[in-house]
């Protein structure tokens, strides 16, 4: 006789909102504390109302820590009405960056896109900094750890554009792959379904942005 299926429980996961790298006299932020612009803020309020019409609620909010990270997730839960602690996970913070500095100008392009350009190699690196292979080391172990926990059933992460490609990667194909072309537009939302079973992923959908739904006008990408 076959056993009824244990549902699947399901994971949002959010990029942060817009930033600004740059303060308004030019000079720049340090990587780990840039903020949210007024159009991030509007883009997390916007997700904070889908999830609200939809009656979505969480029981577990992680976050990687950078400031980004934790206002996006804040403004969410502001728009939900939902007082639940927000966790940080230091393993999903984005994809590290070297010194722009030691960059040659003729390099400089691909220091920048080449972690999202297709498949990517593990030895590539981000702005001559971590490898993509090193964000792996990182995130998927975290990933683990989160689905061995039984003790939620729906779950919001708020993260980054590389660590969001790094998980949808893991989902769709099963394997240590990172796919770089996936767009992870500014606030946007991606539901995950997971089972038990490693590989039972199933990506319901991706890259929605609620303050932008068609995308209009959006033909770049961050980078």
């Amino acid at each position: 006789m076959v056993s009824a299926a244990t549902p699947r429980r399901r994971i949002f996961l959010m990029r942060h909102g817009s930033v600004a790298y740059f303060d308004a006299a030019g000079n720049p932020f340090p990587p780990d504390a840039v903020p949210l612009t007024e159009l991030g803020r509007a883009q997390a309020d916007a997700a904070g109302r889908l999830f609200a019409q939809q009656a979505i609620r969480f029981d577990r909010v992680i976050v990687s820590g950078l400031p980004r990270t934790v206002e996006t997730a804040t403004r969410v839960l502001a728009a939900t009405g939902q007082a639940i602690a927000i966790d940080t996970w230091p393993a999903f913070a984005e994809l590290r960056g070297g010194r722009l500095g030691g960059i040659a100008d003729a390099d400089l392009k691909a220091a920048f896109t080449g972690a999202f350009e297709g498949v990517v190699p593990e030895d590539t690196q981000f702005l001559g900094g971590e490898t993509v292979g090193q964000l792996m080391d990182r995130v998927f172990p975290a990933l683990a750890r989160l689905r061995a926990d039984s003790g939620w059933d729906t779950a919001l992460l708020v993260l980054h554009g590389g660590v969001n490609r790094a998980i949808l990667s893991r989902a769709l194909t099963g394997q240590r792959l990172f796919l770089g072309n996936i767009a992870q537009t500014a606030g946007c939302i991606n539901a995950l379904d997971v089972g038990e079973l490693e590989h039972d992923w199933v990506l319901r959908f991706a890259n929605l942005a609620p303050a932008m739904p068609l995308q209009q006008g959006a033909r770049d990408t961050t980078m």
